[in-house]
């Protein structure tokens, strides 16, 4: 195989390093349609039944959602899934495990990922501590093989929520046969991990099933800023133009996670801050004033 040429591969490491980089036409994958709406059901202010959810999602353009729930939720996980339908809504992953929402996904030939918070096995070596992790994980991820599911590895702080980590536990999953076991990065779980995003993204994304996106400040989860609207923060127009230019074709999801707000204007106001973003990313200075949150 001819090897590239030495200067064409640094022209090219320079090109993709310019922070002004721009892409033509926003990906497919940060299309509203697209989009993953996430924490929207126990955090929303206005207590929504499933039927007003979904109707919501389809009055604000969303097509994708990611259920969360509380105890209090299991008793309408079955008209959750019949008002998704209804509205068109897909069904897209599930918080956690529950066999009564097992039983139905096998009742509606559904096959949602499965978000999972990732935790450290026992053992005093790092590599007893992985696999120990691995350990811990087989059971559910043979029971979301065979509900034909994706078992996700959700970033939730500690050792569970480092990319190292959960690169580390996917690949030894892997090499048990688990081929569906990947990881859910959320913004808002990695405020420490800002400075050394462009390196610790690349080591994820061959195993991403899912990027829940934040408007993110450095130490915001320890300023009561964990969780922004999109552009309201000053570091996620760096982050994300990291990773569309790396390629990332993969679900991108965006959240509500206010107790205090009202899910739709948490929503329309991540929407109308990440199509700001977007803009910045195509064309610096081309995106104007920032938006104006409609929730305070």
């Amino acid at each position: 195989m001819k090897k590239p040429h030495l200067l064409t591969g640094a022209l090219t490491v320079l090109f993709f390093s310019l922070p002004g980089w721009a892409v033509s036409e926003t990906p497919e994958n940060f299309e509203k349609e697209n989009l993953v709406a996430w924490c929207i059901v126990p955090f929303d202010a206005t207590k929504r039944s499933p039927a007003e959810r979904a109707a919501m999602l389809e009055e604000i353009g969303l097509k994708r959602c990611a259920y969360d729930w509380r105890q209090e939720h299991v008793p309408t996980f079955e008209q959750e899934i019949l008002e998704y339908r209804k509205h068109g809504i897909e069904y897209f992953a599930f918080w956690g495990q529950h066999e009564e929402a097992f039983k139905l996904f096998e009742k509606y030939d559904l096959h949602p990922q499965i978000w999972m918070t990732l935790r450290p096995g026992k053992g005093e070596t790092e590599a007893e501590m992985i696999a120990g992790a691995a350990d811990q994980l087989e059971p559910l991820a043979k029971r979301c093989a065979a509900l034909g599911c994706q078992l996700g590895l959700y970033n939730h702080g500690g050792w569970g929520g480092e990319p190292e980590n959960l690169v580390a536990v996917c690949r030894e999953m892997r090499k048990r046969g688990h081929e569906h076991v990947g990881i859910v990065y959320n913004f808002h779980h990695a405020h420490d991990r800002i400075d050394d995003w462009e390196k610790v993204f690349p080591l994820m994304k061959p195993y991403l099933l899912c990027l829940n996106l934040d408007g993110m400040v450095k130490g915001g989860d320890k300023k009561g800023k964990m969780i922004l609207p999109l552009g309201q923060g000053d570091e996620e127009l760096g982050m994300i133009r990291f990773v569309i230019r790396s390629g990332y074709k993969g679900p991108i999801g965006i959240l509500d996670h206010r107790n205090d707000t009202d899910t739709a204007l948490a929503l329309r106001d991540n929407l109308d801050g990440l199509a700001w973003l977007l803009k910045e990313i195509e064309k610096p200075g081309s995106g104007g004033e920032k938006p104006t949150p409609r929730a305070p």
